[in-house]
């Protein structure tokens, strides 16, 4: 029958201790990378602002527009955001570039404003500023946010903006 660990020399039993000791470390360790696996996830997902300043979430969520024709949003955002720190000398001709291929009724790439949105923005055109699509911008995202978004975190895109690198 089994006596036990009392049965055992001695040095077996610290051995048992040491090996003990090292595997609840490695184990402490793996949850430890697991964790911050999570944390990553959880921060790349907790909301579209998280995904959109993730290079790999932009792409991944964009893959996802593309799959259903709606990707005019997110490149609209994206316009905004590099037109935000267009020099003053460029924001004319960029500020126009982006309305007829974004605003403009009819467009291509024509995003879904609202008429009160689409007359204000006409109305700074004139003289566009750095601010010039904010409120645009704001409507699109969060358009992406209550409708896209949801979507994308339910397909088999976001598993993309999940690998860490």
């Amino acid at each position: 029958m089994c006596k036990g660990l009392s049965s055992l020399p001695s040095s077996c039993l610290e051995k048992a201790k040491g090996m003990r000791v090292k595997l609840s470390h490695l184990a402490d360790k793996q949850e430890w990378t697991h964790h911050k696996h999570r944390l990553h996830e959880d921060r790349t997902l907790q909301d579209l602002e998280s995904l959109l300043n993730s290079k790999i979430g932009q792409k991944a969520f964009l893959w996802f527009l593309q799959s259903e024709f709606s990707e005019e949003n997110l490149q609209f955002w994206l316009a905004c955001e590099e037109y935000r720190v267009t020099p003053p000398w460029q924001q004319g001709a960029k500020a126009q570039s982006m309305y007829c291929q974004y605003i403009n009724p009819g467009s291509p790439q024509e995003v879904n404003l609202d008429a009160e949105t689409k007359e204000a923005l006409l109305r700074v055109m004139e003289e566009p500023a750095g601010d010039t699509f904010h409120e645009a911008q704001q409507h699109v995202y969060h358009l992406m946010a209550k409708d896209s978004y949801p979507r994308f975190l339910r397909s088999p895109h976001c598993l993309e903006a999940l690998r860490v690198p």
